[in-house]
């Protein structure tokens, strides 16, 4: 992952945009990442006003450290390309990415790069700096989602939307973040969530969980977060605070799993430089190339969570 693509995402709170009392709660909460709605969460006669409302929010500051987003609306709407413009305009400056719903087709993604690239040429931002985060709402969201996941360098992540797509496959339940009634083996969405870490991974792209709809329940949220973080997740959208804390424990690794994935890398760097050795010990455990890769996507994800290791690598003296 490169370092833009490396900024942690374990819990992304959807904010309404036209709501001047969440926005300001949201400040306060300790989430990675946030966006500022403008699309499911205002209804049509409030967008206008919502688009300013989100200028100002991003303006007025005191995001901290975390991830700013903004979701337009649909590119089959007649909001998106106002949305875009204003927001771009007023307070790209201080916008990190934007979200583009409903993503059925790599055109759209384009369409949108274009419009960023025009917007920053005529008001002096930095050229690519703004990135995209695209959902995956629908069954031919997921045909396409290769062409969609390689179809911009500004592209930061893949995000599943289940409601959307569970209602374009005509599934028989009303609940999100469960399983459907009657399936009582396996998964229901493991392949749709494979597809899309798949190609995320494949662009060198970060993979997050859509929401859980209940939002009172942790346990329910916490359930479907496990899973998504067991395949390789970055994170998930969160959409009440009490789902915060569960969220960014959930996509972090285990204050031992990361300690050990540094000792690993240490102690791989040290045989194969310092020794020049291909046989790699660390302890009873036998390490190469691949237990390499893996410990850097572990240690990648407790840095970015911002965890501190808590054990120090002391190299074996060589045998006499």
């Amino acid at each position: 992952m490169n370092a833009v693509v490396a900024r942690s995402r374990r819990s992304v709170l959807a904010v309404p945009g036209s709501n001047p009392r969440f926005v300001e709660k949201a400040r306060g909460l300790e989430v990675d990442a946030f966006f500022l709605d403008l699309e499911d969460a205002v209804a049509p006669l409030e967008k206008d006003a919502a688009r300013h409302a989100v200028v100002a929010a991003l303006n007025e500051g005191g995001w901290g450290g975390r991830v700013r987003s903004v979701r337009v609306n649909d590119i089959a709407s007649e909001w998106t390309y106002r949305d875009v413009i204003t927001v771009v305009e007023g307070a790209g400056a201080n916008l990190d990415c934007l979200v583009l719903p409903k993503v059925s087709d790599a055109s759209q993604v384009r369409w949108l790069d274009t419009l960023l690239s025009q917007i920053e040429r005529a008001v002096g931002l930095e050229q690519g700096r703004i990135g995209i985060e695209a959902q995956i709402e629908d069954a031919r969201g997921l045909v396409n989602v290769d062409e969609i996941a390689a179809a911009s360098p500004r592209l930061e992540s893949l995000v599943y939307g289940p409601a959307d797509f569970m209602a374009s496959i005509a599934m028989k339940t009303l609940t999100v973040g469960e399983q459907p009634p009657g399936y009582d083996v396996g998964d229901a969405y493991h392949y749709v969530l494979m597809r899309i870490l798949t190609a995320a991974r494949a662009n060198g792209l970060q993979a997050v969980d859509g929401p859980c709809l209940q939002i009172r329940d942790v346990e329910a949220f916490t359930r479907s977060a496990r899973r998504t973080a067991a395949l390789g997740f970055d994170g998930k959208w969160v959409l009440h605070p009490g789902q915060v804390a569960a969220a960014n424990e959930v996509y972090a690794p285990a204050q031992e799993d990361y300690d050990h994935a540094e000792l690993v890398l240490d102690a791989y760097e040290y045989a194969t430089t310092v020794r020049r050795r291909g046989a790699v010990m660390l302890g009873d455990e036998m390490l190469d190339e691949a237990s390499r890769k893996m410990a850097l996507v572990v240690a990648g994800k407790g840095r970015a969570a911002g965890l501190e290791r808590t054990t120090a690598f002391v190299p074996e003296e060589s045998p006499r």
